[in-house]
C-alpha cells in the first residue's frame, strides 16, 4: 500500500511538474519573451547545415511522419495481439491517438505560426506544439516501455531506452534545422506528450491492479 500511495504521488507530482513547465512555455510564447530561448538554438542548429546533413534530417521527418507513425503502430499492434498482449496493444493505441489528438486540439488553442525564415521544406499548420515530436516522443517511449516490460536482460532494455531516445532526439532537432518549427515548439511537444503518456501508464498499472485483484 505504501509503494502504491507513493507511486501515485509521484505520478501527481510530474503530472504537475510537466502541466506547469507547458503553461510557462505558452505563456511566455503569448508574451513573446520565448525568442530569448529560441534564436540562439536555431542560429546553432541551422548553422550546422550541409547537403548530406539535409538529406539525413529530411529522412528523420518522414520517419516521423504521420503515415511512418501509423505504419510502426500498427505493425507494434499486430505483434503484441500476435503475443496476446492485449493490454499493451490498448495502451499503445491509447497513447497514440490521444497524442495525435491532444496535438491538433493544442495547436488549434494556440494557433502559434511556423517560423518564415530559411524553411527548408514546405510545410502547412500551426507550429505550437510539434507534432512530430509529440507522435515521435510517445511512440518511441511507450514501445519502450513495452519492450522492456517483456525482456529480462539490462543490456537489451538499456539498447531499447536508447534507441527510443536517439530516434526522438533526431526527429525533433531535425525539425528546427528544416525551419519548420521554434525549439519551444519540440520543448512544448515534449512537454505535452509526456504529460499524456504518464497518466495513460497510470491508467494502465491501475486497471492491471484491479485485474489482478479481481482473479486472486
Amino acid at each position: 500500500m505504501r509503494e502504491l500511495s507513493f507511486r501515485l504521488l509521484f505520478t501527481w507530482l510530474m503530472c504537475i511538474l510537466f502541466a506547469g513547465f507547458f503553461a510557462f512555455i505558452a505563456r511566455s510564447i503569448h508574451l513573446h519573451t520565448i525568442t530569448s530561448f529560441d534564436d540562439p538554438i536555431i542560429d546553432v542548429v541551422q548553422g550546422m547545415e550541409a547537403p548530406w546533413l539535409t538529406t539525413i534530417m529530411k529522412t528523420f521527418t518522414t520517419i516521423g511522419s504521420t503515415t511512418i507513425v501509423v505504419l510502426l503502430s500498427l505493425s507494434a499492434l499486430a505483434i503484441l495481439f500476435w503475443k496476446k498482449h492485449r493490454a499493451q496493444a490498448v495502451l499503445l493505441v491509447s497513447v497514440i491517438a490521444g497524442t495525435g489528438i491532444l496535438n491538433q486540439v493544442l495547436k488549434f488553442i494556440f494557433k502559434r505560426e511556423r517560423p518564415d525564415f530559411h524553411r527548408l521544406i514546405d510545410i502547412g499548420g500551426f507550429s505550437f506544439p510539434s507534432g512530430h515530436t509529440m507522435m515521435a516522443f510517445s511512440l518511441y517511449t511507450i514501445l519502450a516501455y513495452i519492450v522492456w516490460r517483456n525482456l529480462q536482460f539490462t543490456w537489451s532494455r538499456t539498447l531499447v531506452v536508447i534507441v527510443a531516445v536517439f530516434m526522438t532526439s533526431m526527429i525533433a532537432v531535425s525539425r528546427i534545422y528544416l525551419g519548420v518549427h521554434f525549439p519551444s515548439d519540440i520543448v512544448g511537444g515534449v512537454l505535452a506528450s509526456a504529460l499524456w503518456l504518464i497518466s495513460s501508464i497510470a491508467m494502465y498499472h491501475r486497471f492491471q491492479r484491479k485485474k489482478h485483484a479481481l482473479m486472486d
